[in-house]
């Protein structure tokens, strides 16, 4: 089924070009259920790239997808153009509001800074209790993850010695999560950032179950019933070049930065990375747009109502 996106949107092009099924907002419904409507607070400094990896992967699902593009009313984005935020995107004070299918919170580029300290805190503080309300099942990426950690747990981060960067083994905790259906035991994700969180500190009695961890980079994916929603610490939603463009901005500023690990064949930057996560990244939406499809309300008015 398709995917509905804004009309214009420069994700247009490239998913048609993937295969992926896509209509713009003013073309008809193809199902006879409602679309899925599904939120993207999308907080990543290149928002096209993360406009084109989120649609990529709600459009490849069997249900019809309706995404809507919401940015943070406090906070000006400064690194992609004022006319693409306005063509596209909607202010959270706009749109609270309203119900969600879903709602995706994405990583930022701000990961050193203390949580209270980020200029849009209070509001994205207001937006996490928003989608106890407002949201059926939320997912958070990244830092957007470490965030809601956070917030609705008081879950501390902790500074590592060098940036966790590259593509390592992860392994699946859970068989029987529906979050993880069709997933092997062991598959590769992703991995870009300096902070963790750690087990240990998962409250007691949180309900929050640990799907998905490395030996290597700690956790990866938590599901957390109790406010609706999963956190994933890692991108898996990134293309198969996002590593490599982090890598070489990051180098060509002078900022410290070493190789991305088990990304580059014989670690020889020259050569185009593969894509070792795809399948899974796939999979992992497909399992969560699939259960808020069975599990969400039929009349979206009435989403949050039972909380």
């Amino acid at each position: 089924m398709p995917i509905k996106i804004p009309k214009g949107l420069p994700a247009l092009s490239t998913l048609k070009m993937e295969g992926v099924m896509v209509m713009d907002e003013q073309g008809p419904a193809v199902q006879s259920q409602r679309p899925l409507r599904i939120g993207l607070l999308n907080l990543m400094p290149n928002k096209i790239n993360t406009e084109t990896q989120i649609a990529r992967l709600l459009g490849s699902t069997p249900l019809q997808v309706e995404l809507n593009l919401i940015k943070t009313s406090s906070y000006v984005p400064r690194n992609t153009s004022s006319e693409h935020i306005a063509s596209f995107y909607c202010d959270w004070s706009d749109i609270k509001e309203q119900k969600f299918d879903g709602f995706i919170i994405t990583g930022a580029s701000i990961e050193k800074m203390p949580f209270e300290e980020v200029a849009y805190w209070d509001e994205l503080t207001h937006i996490f209790q928003w989608t106890q309300t407002n949201v059926h099942s939320c997912l958070n990426i990244c830092w957007g993850a470490q965030a809601a950690m956070h917030y609705f747990h008081g879950m501390p981060r902790y500074l590592l010695s060098e940036k966790a960067f590259g593509v390592f083994s992860h392994h699946g905790l859970d068989s029987g999560s529906p979050y993880l259906k069709g997933f092997p035991d062991d598959f590769d994700i992703p991995v870009s950032r300096w902070m963790e969180m750690r087990r240990n500190d998962i409250p007691p009695g949180s309900g929050i179950s640990v799907l998905i961890d490395s030996s290597e980079t700690g956790l990866c994916l938590l599901n957390d019933p109790r406010h609706h929603a999963l956190h994933i610490f890692n991108h898996i939603e990134y293309d198969s070049t996002t590593l490599a463009d982090e890598y070489f901005r990051d180098r060509d500023a002078g900022r410290s930065i070493h190789l991305p690990r088990n990304y580059f064949p014989e670690d020889c930057e020259t050569k185009s990375p593969r894509n070792q996560w795809r399948d899974h990244a796939h999979l992992l939406f497909g399992n969560w747009i699939n259960q808020i499809f069975q599990t969400a309300p039929a009349d979206p008015l009435t989403i949050g109502c039972d909380r």
